[in-house]
């Protein structure tokens, strides 16, 4: 995971591996980022909220900041997961299954998708739901581990975790988040006509 070391630990550089691009022959092939760089890249130029964390005192931290910025204490909250509810316990939640009256969406995911910064889910996270059908914001739990390059890599990943169960339906992906910015770039994108924006916040922790 090179891009959190350089990020939060500043690793120095060494004159070999911190060479120009321009020095590099015009022949030769761009150097690929990282997965964890294309990831961060992809996924906040679509106008996701990335937090990274190192442990669990730090996941704590930065459930409680979204909560603080939009004020969701004591409010309902969507969500299936009940490994979820328990972790995050201690705010005064009210976990329940009533879709419309929650504040935002709790739930982990799948994978998340280096190339196009989006987040793949499946009937595990969110049932037989359409995300249009979910809330408006969604707090995502996931961890390092779960980057893969593609969406095909993760439907395999997915296929090879069940190759003995029963596969999950409604695998779906989602890849366009709420960015005041980029609401006029969207709109003339066609590829994103009827897909529903939703405003999506990562929290990111690392496990590799």
């Amino acid at each position: 995971m090179g891009i959190f070391k350089k990020i939060f630990r500043k690793v120095s550089v060494t004159s070999e591996s911190g060479r120009s691009t321009a020095e590099r022959s015009k022949y030769m092939p761009e150097e690929k980022l990282p997965l964890d760089e294309q990831f961060i890249h992809n996924f906040s130029r679509q106008g996701g909220r990335f937090l990274y964390a190192v442990d669990e005192n730090e996941v704590q931290q930065h459930f409680e900041d979204i909560l603080v910025e939009h004020d969701f204490f004591e409010t309902p909250v969507f969500c299936y997961d009940e490994q979820l509810k328990e972790r995050f316990n201690g705010f005064n939640l009210d976990f329940n299954q009533h879709l419309r009256e929650s504040s935002f969406f709790l739930s982990t995911c799948e994978y998340i998708i280096a190339d196009n910064g989006a987040i793949l889910f499946s009937s595990n996270q969110i049932k037989e739901n359409k995300p249009k059908q979910l809330p408006d914001t969604f707090v995502v739990l996931a961890s390092t581990s779960q980057i893969v390059e593609s969406i095909g890599e993760g439907l395999r990943g997915i296929k090879h975790h069940n190759s003995r169960g029963s596969i999950p339906t409604n695998i779906t992906t989602l890849k366009n988040f709420q960015d005041q910015s980029l609401t006029k770039e969207k709109e003339k994108d066609l590829m994103n006509y009827g897909v529903p924006n939703k405003r999506l916040y990562l929290i990111l922790l690392e496990d590799l």
